[in-house]
């Protein structure tokens, strides 16, 4: 077990709760979901078993994309977080940009307690219950961002994840089906000039690119790293 965990558990915990969050914890249960929540770039993200765990590496995401949205002057963007989980992603975007945004998520565990975090920091997000398969826009947005499932079923993961909710984690198509979905529907939903911003598996970065390409031929498309060198995300940007 971790000091730091144990810490938090002392912390967080009531104390008469505290021997059996501890045995737990030994057990490998994540400490965020004992406590009950995670910070998420400074901001306290209550997070439960029907939610991904937000990670260092999505913090990377919203950070280069926050970057990315000035650098090409986007003017109060409509922005489409698809698969949205505790709301992390949004509520960091809503907190941190003038904007429009709207969440979807096929879980509706998942929606509502990404509403309650919207409620506690203090936003406000347009969160719709439903699958990206089944989305219909009413409006065109002008950036999209997601963390999808990603890992292929046939890939070994840590012991650490197995706690988390598979729907969040698993995709078919080695791991590449939610990318060609979003990328095929994204057409209908993009204003010309765009932004489509992913969070993507290690070795995914190059089959997403061309993937891309055969949808946005003249895109600028970047593959960057995150904090441990590793391809971690990918920008497609249509100026």
């Amino acid at each position: 077990m971790d000091n730091f965990d144990i810490k938090l558990i002392e912390k967080y915990v009531p104390e008469k709760k505290q021997k059996k969050a501890l045995k737990k914890l030994q057990k490998g249960y994540p400490v965020q979901y004992i406590i009950g929540n995670v910070d998420f770039f400074g901001i306290e993200i209550d997070v439960n078993k029907n939610v991904l765990i937000p990670r260092f590496e999505t913090e990377g995401l919203v950070d280069k994309l926050t970057k990315l949205i000035k650098q090409y002057s986007f003017n109060i963007p409509n922005i489409l977080d698809i698969g949205t989980g505790s709301g992390c992603i949004s509520i960091y975007l809503k907190k941190n940009l003038e904007c429009n945004i709207t969440a979807i998520d096929k879980s509706k565990k998942a929606i509502n307690l990404a509403k309650t975090n919207a409620l506690k920091t203090n936003v406000i997000i347009n969160f719709i219950h439903t699958s990206i398969e089944k989305y219909i826009n009413d409006v065109k947005y002008d950036i999209i961002v997601s963390n999808p499932p990603y890992v292929s079923y046939s890939e070994s993961v840590d012991e650490k994840i197995k706690y988390e909710p598979r729907l969040a984690i698993f995709s078919k198509n080695n791991g590449l089906y939610f990318y060609k979905i979003i990328l095929q529907k994204s057409i209908r939903f993009l204003n010309k000039k765009n932004i489509i911003a992913f969070e993507i598996g290690q070795s995914q970065g190059e089959s997403i690119k061309s993937m891309a390409l055969k949808y946005y031929p003249n895109a600028i498309i970047k593959i960057e790293k995150d904090l441990n060198n590793k391809d971690r995300y990918i920008f497609i940007i249509n100026e």
